[in-house]
């Protein structure tokens, strides 16, 4: 794969605030790549950056081998965006605001208006072509934003909260549309908070807290490196130390005592059965005993836990 995102150092303050400190980024061809991180951790000024749309402190920007700042027009050919907050125009219709992107973007008249009509049939909204966008729900404009990116045909595609204020239904619907714009060869990068939407669809993340990227890597990896493993079993036993005798046992990555009798033992491998035999050899009562695979959000919550025990220290 080759490299169509990449940053070094990149540093954006404002007014003194730092709002993004050194941040090197390696985005290939191809990926669907996440950023995570709360309100004000960065990702949306780094995807400012990445637009070009404000200028970096310090650092270097590099998309599709372009500076976004000094080439503005040849990045945005090339790089479609779909803000928080979808600017089109509420008086015209789906496909007049659609036929407007195709003339700003260049696109010949007979081949602009193929595209609009495939765009609005792949994101099921052609039965509301001819209504005003002003009457479109927030999910409607979501997946008119998603056919903008459809007529435009760019290389990479930039998502800022894309699911933000959806129902269930309309998040399923969008990230449908989403899968299938990277299983046709585009580069997708998405900022979001909902942690199980992004472990569904991307293939890398970075974890952004003050303005650095805490955490990056396939969710997986990052799983085993800050879990310690792929499953965690809930274990409530009475009568023995359980970190004592599981030990160096294999699989067993980590063993955490929440209170009296309960333990949280985080594994690379379902090891019930084995967990059960060292209770009952030991002389202990199991009581109850539940397993489950570890997320994102358990990633997340704990990698900030960690986070404010050393800022406290």
């Amino acid at each position: 794969m080759s490299v169509v995102i990449e940053t070094k150092g990149l540093v954006k303050r404002y007014r003194g605030h730092v709002a993004v400190n050194g941040v090197d980024l390696t985005i290939e061809r191809g990926e669907v790549f996440g950023l995570l991180g709360p309100n004000g951790s960065g990702k949306t000024t780094t995807i400012l950056l990445l637009l070009g749309l404000t200028e970096p402190s310090g650092g270097t920007v590099s998309v599709l081998g372009l500076n976004p700042l000094r080439d503005p027009l040849s990045v945005k050919q090339r790089v479609a965006f779909l803000p928080d907050q979808v600017g089109f125009y509420d008086q015209l219709t789906a496909r007049e605001n659609l036929v407007y992107t195709a003339r700003l973007a260049g696109i010949e008249s007979g081949m602009a208006h193929r595209r609009i009509d495939e765009s609005l049939a792949r994101v099921r909204l052609e039965a509301v072509a001819d209504r005003r966008v002003g009457t479109f729900s927030r999910g409607m404009r979501q997946r008119l934003g998603i056919a903008e990116i459809i007529l435009k045909q760019p290389e990479i595609a930039i998502l800022d909260e894309p699911t933000s204020g959806l129902d269930p239904q309309s998040t399923h619907e969008l990230l449908t549309l989403i899968g299938d714009l990277a299983r046709g060869g585009m580069t997708i990068v998405l900022s979001s908070h909902l942690l199980d939407m992004v472990q569904s669809i991307c293939n890398r993340v970075a974890l952004f807290n003050r303005g650095k990227i805490g955490l990056c890597g396939p969710v997986e990896t990052l799983m085993g490196d800050v879990m310690g493993g792929t499953h965690t079993v809930e274990v409530d036993a009475a009568g023995i130390d359980l970190k004592e005798i599981l030990a160096g046992k294999p699989h067993v990555m980590r063993v955490r005592q929440d209170r009296q009798n309960n333990w949280r033992v985080d594994t690379d491998a379902d090891v019930r059965p084995e967990i059960a035999r060292h209770i009952i050899a030991a002389g202990g009562e199991l009581r109850r005993m539940s397993i489950r695979q570890t997320s994102l959000d358990d990633v997340y919550v704990r990698y900030f836990e960690e986070a404010a025990n050393v800022q406290a220290a």
